[in-house]
């Protein structure tokens, strides 16, 4: 086999796992152009412009959501196939934040966040950057990204002294958080448990302590973010890290 013949192959081989890569979907959107209606949603997070999210954002369909594990993963999206498609449009890049949840109500077959359907119901301001607004529902391909976040991890405290919950939110990497530990300087590490969302709690009393944190991401990277609330935290507030996932 010659150098030219092998250096078609592998370019062939390159260019079939970077197809790989990309998975097919449709996408929708919901709410207006002000994105009102976006914020809040079954992962957990709030005020989505407070948080760092903004309007770049989407709720999953039950094939992608995975019961809120994928709350907080990243995805790329291109509109195909359509004569809806806005020409040159490019891809845009989301942050998964809500669920959009299945409609058994019949016709069943226009329900497109039904299983086994992988879908993208976008903010108003994402939808219409890749595809006309009167045209409704579109075809994309899509892929993960990396997640890419200004500053640190940041954890919001609520609940009460008997029960703790945290919100992990602003996660790069692979923004997913599928574990988290917490620890105050007079304890040792405990697990906490996934509640919804990317909430997590754990019944153990730590008022008073200064609280560290272990962060866990879907790809098995994994960083622990010490002393980042002080003795005098209390609930409802929030803690940023100095560092994040890249």
């Amino acid at each position: 086999m010659n150098r030219s013949m092998s250096f078609v192959m592998l370019l062939a081989i390159l260019v079939s796992v970077a197809d790989a890569a990309w998975e097919d979907a449709h996408a929708t959107f919901y709410g207006d152009i002000s994105g009102k209606e976006t914020m809040q949603g079954a992962c957990g997070y709030g005020d989505l412009f407070q948080e760092g999210y903004g309007l770049e954002t989407a709720a999953l369909s039950t094939a992608l959501f995975n019961n809120g594990q994928t709350c907080g993963a990243c995805f790329e999206l291109t509109c195909v196939n359509s004569q809806w498609c806005k020409q040159n449009a490019g891809a845009i890049r989301i942050t998964a934040t809500n669920f959009c949840p299945p409609n058994y109500t019949p016709p069943v077959d226009i329900h497109w966040c039904n299983p086994p359907n992988k879908h993208f119901d976008l903010s108003m301001k994402m939808f219409t950057s890749i595809a006309e607004y009167k045209s409704g529902i579109v075809p994309v391909k899509f892929r993960r990204v990396k997640c890419q976040k200004r500053g640190g991890v940041r954890f919001e405290i609520k609940g009460n002294p008997n029960f703790i919950m945290v919100l992990v939110y602003n996660v790069g990497g692979a923004g997913d958080v599928n574990s988290l530990a917490i620890k105050g300087h007079k304890s040792n590490w405990i697990s906490m448990k996934r509640n919804w969302g990317q909430n997590w709690n754990t019944g153990v009393g730590l008022v008073g302590q200064r609280l560290s944190f272990t962060v866990k991401t879907s790809d098995g990277r994994s960083l622990t973010f010490y002393d980042v609330a002080s003795e005098s935290w209390g609930f409802g507030q929030t803690f940023e890290a100095k560092s994040n996932f890249y």
